[in-house]
């Protein structure tokens, strides 16, 4: 077939089930096996088989003459696993080269495996196959051999390997597309050549296939102390190759030996072996898994080793010559992709500090009309932060301050849109407004106040000139919305910058003072009382329960959720259960009714109709909660958490620890008390009658004028200096 390689070079195999096939065979001291491994492949169809005798003393050479297959004899000093096969890949013209080592004898099936395996994808480069156990293989190592390489393929089926995949590769028993080889070629190591051809061949581009079906028969099995020797020259080898270091610890040696001996034991009693002979075996196993702990330990650390010991402990007596730092493949060379970093308004503050601002203009704390600017990231249908800038930034427009909309378009949501476009969504999905949208910052006209919404938009803030303030409008502690990662630390960052803050809760506020050391003022979040209210009109369902279960965001403990109401339906299986808030169904144990993202109006004739609400938060808590009290509707919330510093631990809201069970306790109460649900549906209504978006917009306005006068006050201080 023509295989085209990972530079798109041509590699013309012609058709894979007829290409070429040279077998190499490295031979010393070879001839119980040679004269059974060279039969199998004469049957199999291998026309060009080249056998390399190192120095043999035993009947090597003459197996091989016997047979008829080319012979090329070098002196034992010239030998080595990688410049050895290099040599017979070049004395050799097959299109797929096969390596085998002197005792390992193919069974059937095994080239027509070899050829299938390279028509898997065009980019194969070699291909590698099982070792089976001989008859007389200890168990430990017939164990070892089944788990290691079913492990590659549980369903005996070839497995493509690419990068990401292990690297493993044995020249025990490979195939190589010559094409693979002329371009990587095996590097000149004493030991474990084929682990660094297996790496280097997925660094640059190729990919190899395990193929089941291509097994041999092999198993070395030595006595303990050469079992021992031996694992030191293979993890000797594989540190030169990879630089890998085995780990060792005392315990968790013992634990590894421990294990291994288990399962030793298990897979004789699988194989059907007497008692005796598995007890026989078990003193041999443990024995043999320690020695290789700690032998494999110290191979990977010989460098570290006396001389003269590294030459004792050698199975193959390697004398103490340098050991060779391990290469590296060649590089690939990368070109610029991009012209900005990731996040090139976080590099550009770091390096180059925020924008210097305007002096302030005495008295401007207290004008009647500021130009004010909110920068707000991307957007959709249902942004329950972004309702709440534009419910607000709205109101200090119709209040006759000049206000104005920058899109800072992070994520490219809102690329292939016009600004036009933008100013038409947000009016639609959120308030409409009078002032202008912008994208982003080409058309930056300055401001009396900049407000920074979410983090992302925080440090392009701070690049903003002609500024004589600027002010951060923290909905929620966004570094809790990330795990260990860049993005939870730049949130952490935005709180560093001497921005004011004006955080939608006395506990955030508080938060944000004690962990970052910021100033802060709080405003609480409003109700739109002309849409979420009792409704006369609508029947209040018993026995229905109606859960925000907004699964893409990790904070509203949607998993436990749903734990909880699985507990419920177990407890009440007639409860109907009503989920809102996602476009994604959720699976679930239990049945419910899904409604995905509704309109305000839609969602206050929801909380109109049920019984109970809940609304999980495990940070700064939501609009959710209020409105639905706003609406008549008892609502289960996380004690410990920032509802109850708003609305108290025996307020309108029915507290329940984050657990599954509670949580279900807090709703049962509230389905099977009526005094108590009449009591939390009254509260409910009382409380939130004063938390208007007016009164929220008058503490964000007094907010932006604290900032201001704090501006003032600075420059005053550093003039009067």
């Amino acid at each position: 077939m023509d295989q085209v390689g990972p530079e798109g070079s041509a590699m013309d195999l012609g058709d894979a089930t007829s290409a070429g096939v040279s077998a190499v065979i490295p031979v010393k001291d070879g001839e119980r096996y040679l004269e059974e491994l060279l039969d199998a492949l004469a049957q199999q169809g291998v026309a060009e088989i080249l056998v390399i005798d190192s120095g043999s003393s035993d009947r090597s050479r003459e197996i091989a003459r016997s047979a008829g297959v080319e012979l090329l004899e070098i002196e034992p000093s010239e030998f080595g696993h990688g410049a050895t096969r290099n040599l017979g890949a070049q004395r050799t013209s097959g299109e797929l080269i096969c390596f085998l080592t002197q005792d390992a004898t193919p069974q059937p099936g095994w080239l027509d495996a070899y050829r299938h395996a390279f028509t898997l994808d065009p980019r194969v480069g070699a291909a590698y196959g099982p070792h089976l156990p001989r008859t007389d293989t200890s168990p430990m190592i017939a164990r070892e051999l089944d788990e290691f390489f079913t492990s590659f393929s549980p369903d005996g089926q070839p497995v493509v390997q690419g990068a990401g995949d292990p690297s493993f590769l044995s020249n025990v028993n490979a195939c190589y597309a010559r094409a693979c080889w002329e371009e990587i070629g095996f590097r000149e190591l004493p030991y474990s050549e084929d682990q660094a051809f297996g790496a280097d061949l997925l660094a640059a581009g190729w990919v190899k296939v395990y193929s089941p079906q291509a097994g041999v028969l092999h198993a070395h099995d030595y006595g303990p102390l050469e079992f021992m020797r031996r694992y030191f020259d293979e993890y000797r080898g594989l540190h030169e190759s990879t630089g890998h270091v085995e780990p060792f610890g005392g315990l968790a040696t013992a634990g590894y030996v421990r294990r291994q001996v288990a399962g030793d034991r298990r897979w004789m009693a699988e194989q059907g072996l007497p008692a005796s002979e598995r007890a026989r075996w078990t003193a041999r196993a443990v024995a043999h898994h320690g020695g290789r702990r700690v032998f494999s330990a110290l191979g990977s650390r010989a460098q570290s080793v006396p001389a003269p010991l590294r030459r004792r402990l050698s199975l193959e007596g390697r004398d103490d010559a340098p050991l060779p730092a391990p290469s590296l493949p060649a590089p690939a060379h990368i070109p610029p992709k991009r012209d900005h970093d990731d996040y090139q308004e976080v590099a550009r503050v770091w390096r180059e500090g925020a924008a210097p601002l305007l002096d302030p203009v005495p008295g401007m704390a207290e004008r009647e009309r500021l130009r004010i600017a909110m920068v707000i990231p991307s957007f959709r249908r249902g942004s329950g932060g972004h309702g709440t800038l534009m419910q607000i930034l709205t109101r200090l427009e119709a209040r006759g301050h000049v206000c104005s909309v920058w899109l800072h378009d992070f994520t490219g949501q809102h690329l292939a849109e016009w600004p036009a476009v933008v100013r038409a969504d947000i009016n639609e999905f959120f308030v409409p407004m009078q002032g202008p949208v912008y994208k982003d910052f080409a058309e930056w006209q300055g401001a009396d106040v900049v407000i920074a919404t979410g983090w992302q938009t925080v440090h392009p803030t701070l690049m903003l000139d002609q500024c004589r303030s600027r002010v951060y409008l923290v909905n929620d502690h966004e570094p809790d919305f990330y795990p260990a990662s860049t993005e939870r630390s730049l949130a952490e960052d935005t709180y560093r910058h001497d921005l004011h803050c004006i955080a939608a809760s006395p506990w955030l506020r508080d938060l944000l003072i004690d962990r970052y050391d910021t100033t802060a003022d709080a405003f609480q979040l409003g109700v739109d009382h002309a849409i979420y209210t009792p409704m006369q009109a609508v029947p209040r369902e018993r026995d229905t329960v109606v859960y925000y279960a907004r699964h893409a965001t990790p904070r509203r403990a949607v998993p436990i959720g749903l734990m909880a109401l699985s507990e419920l339906h177990r407890r009440r299986p007639d409860t109907r259960i009503v989920l809102f808030g996602d476009p994604g169904v959720l699976e679930s144990p239990f049945p419910y009714e899904h409604h995905g993202v509704l309109s305000p109006q839609q969602l206050a004739r929801l909380y109109n109709e049920a019984t109970v609400g809940l609304c999980l938060s495990l940070t700064n808590f939501s609009l959710m909660p209020k409105e639905m009290l706003a609406c008549g509707l008892p609502c289960v919330e996380l004690a410990g958490v920032s509802a109850e510093s708003i609305f108290g631990s025996s307020g309108a809201l029915e507290l329940a620890q984050l657990e599954p069970n509670a949580i279900a306790d807090a709703m049962e109460r509230l389905l099977e008390d009526e005094a108590l649900w009449q009591q939390r549906s009254q509260a409910g209504i009382e409380f939130v009658a004063s938390h208007t978006w007016d009164h929220a917009t008058d503490e964000v306005e007094a907010g932006l004028r604290h900032a201001l006068r704090e501006r003032e006050a600075t420059i005053a201080g550093v003039s009067g200096a």
